[in-house]
């Protein structure tokens, strides 16, 4: 079997074993969501392990490919691997245990102490994950890939992955409310949370949960964080319609095209975020974001346009 042309003997195996897991975890969560009813800050308790063994399973395929690709560092590039292995894969058991074994939230939970231990244990595992994302950016700036577009695209859907990552912090601050309790002394026993505006456990978009009454910062967080799979499979499709295509025959255009789409997904990842900070849902976008909606498209066909239109640039010179 085989995956993007690469063998899956040839994967990073603690990778391999994570994603495994992952599956694993996706149908026991499914299972789960069938016949328990539990319910947890106002959504399914299964709910979230369903979620995260998505993500999770197609982030560590992705980082595993992406470490065959590597000639030169391959020996630092598997310990980079192995970490986010670990570090991720301890998050998840601590996930599963602390939602569905003890029947508690997890993230900005500061109840009991066992509760904090947790908490920062999750925190410790996700740096560690954020840092070997970065590494793996730093290690993807030194190949010398065949395909320059593929390589463009490489380095910055795992960079934009990375960002993606950073900006889960924003989640961590303390709300204005919880601020106005830990003024007076008094810790209280959430500090941080995902809606902006609202309190977490409203109404949100079946199964996603993300808030349909106020901001979301799990949106930008997840936007961000699948970039390392949506701008290599933009380079890959390019490569794909090359066959078909004669303008994007030229790895100059589909260079072009991948920085132009690397544009419009970061543009997206900008305002989806200041969306979410203004405590505006995704599904109730006011004029000001439709207007940036707007322009980032006009940027992004524009680019297009230029791109392509470069292809008979370069015939006219040849």
């Amino acid at each position: 079997m085989t995956l993007g042309g690469t063998t899956l003997a040839r994967l990073h195996r603690p990778l391999v074993v994570l994603a495994g897991t992952m599956a694993v975890l996706l149908v026991v969560s499914a299972a789960g969501l069938l016949v328990d009813d539990r319910t947890l800050v106002n959504a399914p308790l299964w709910a979230k392990p369903f979620k995260f063994s998505v993500s999770v399973g197609m982030y560590a395929l992705t980082l595993a490919w992406l470490l065959t690709l590597l000639q030169r560092g391959r020996r630092v590039g598997w310990w980079i691997g192995t970490v986010f292995a670990v570090g991720i894969g301890a998050d998840m058991t601590l996930l599963v245990w602390q939602i569905v074994v003890r029947d508690r939230t997890l993230h900005f939970n500061h109840a009991t102490p066992a509760d904090i231990q947790i908490n920062n244990l999750v925190a410790t595992g996700a740096f560690t994950a954020w840092g070997a994302t970065a590494a793996v950016v730093v290690l993807l700036l030194w190949q010398k890939l065949p395909d320059r577009a593929l390589a463009s695209a490489l380095r910055w859907g795992t960079a934009l992955a990375a960002v993606g990552m950073g900006l889960a912090l924003l989640m961590f601050s303390p709300t204005p409310a919880q601020q106005a309790v830990l003024s007076t002394g008094v810790k209280p026993p959430v500090i941080g949370g995902h809606t902006v505006g609202l309190a977490d456990g409203g109404p949100g978009l079946p199964l996603l949960g993300w808030s349909t009454a106020g901001g979301d910062l799990r949106i930008p967080h997840f936007v961000g964080i699948h970039a390392i799979q949506v701008i290599p499979l933009v380079a890959l499709a390019l490569a794909a319609l090359a066959r078909r295509y004669p303008a994007l025959s030229s790895d100059f255009v589909r260079r072009r095209l991948v920085w132009t789409a690397t544009l419009g997904y970061a543009g997206t990842m900008a305002i989806v975020t200041w969306q979410a900070l203004r405590g505006q849902s995704i599904v109730r976008p006011d004029f000001w974001t439709l207007a940036a909606v707007a322009g980032l498209v006009v940027v992004v066909a524009s680019g297009v346009k230029v791109s392509l239109r470069s292809d008979r640039f370069l015939r006219t010179l040849g």
